[in-house]
């Protein structure tokens, strides 16, 4: 790559030009019309990248094969297959504790990151949370009724791949 199509943030925003603007239906496809523009991009560079902008694979209405969708901004695609995937994977990395009460579970994540991680929940559009608050280091989590937030907590807690433990026998055992 030359020029400014060398910055990753150049490169996304083109990816982002181009899903916008046509059907693209493979990774191979969109590398072809970025190298057409001289932006040479390796397969694994193309998959970061669309993972990072939220990029999502959709039938169309018509049924036809399933292209690139880029979500906007704090518009997450509801009900969308693999966000949980990643969204496991970035709790492994980044959740440090998990802890609820009523309907609010609480987690907390190194300085700066719980932004980054309330964004992954809201795009894995899981059914038992209705939204994400985040801080620096915290993100609220409202569960969506008939789960409590301490059950949510074990939840986020499953798919970091952490031990579950019973909070309430827990606090019990230390009074």
């Amino acid at each position: 790559m030359t020029g400014a199509a060398a910055t990753r943030v150049a490169r996304q925003a083109r990816i982002v030009e181009l899903v916008s603007r046509m059907a693209i239906r493979s990774q191979t496809e969109l590398a072809k019309l970025l190298a057409a523009e001289s932006v040479d991009v390796t397969q694994a560079t193309l998959s970061r990248d669309l993972d990072e902008l939220g990029a999502v694979k959709l039938r169309g209405a018509d049924g036809g094969a399933p292209v690139y969708v880029i979500p906007e901004d704090g518009s997450p695609v509801r009900g969308v297959q693999g966000g949980t995937s990643r969204l496991a994977r970035l709790l492994g990395e980044l959740l440090v504790s998990a802890d609820g009460s009523v309907n609010l579970t609480v987690l907390r994540t190194p300085p700066g990151a719980a932004q980054f991680l309330a964004s992954a929940i809201d795009r894995a559009a899981l059914h038992e949370v209705v939204g994400t608050i985040a801080g620096d280091d915290t993100v609220m989590v409202i569960a969506r009724e008939p789960i409590s937030g301490l059950e949510l907590a074990g939840r986020f807690n499953v798919m970091a791949g952490r031990p579950t433990v019973d909070l309430r026998s827990e606090q019990g055992e230390q009074q």
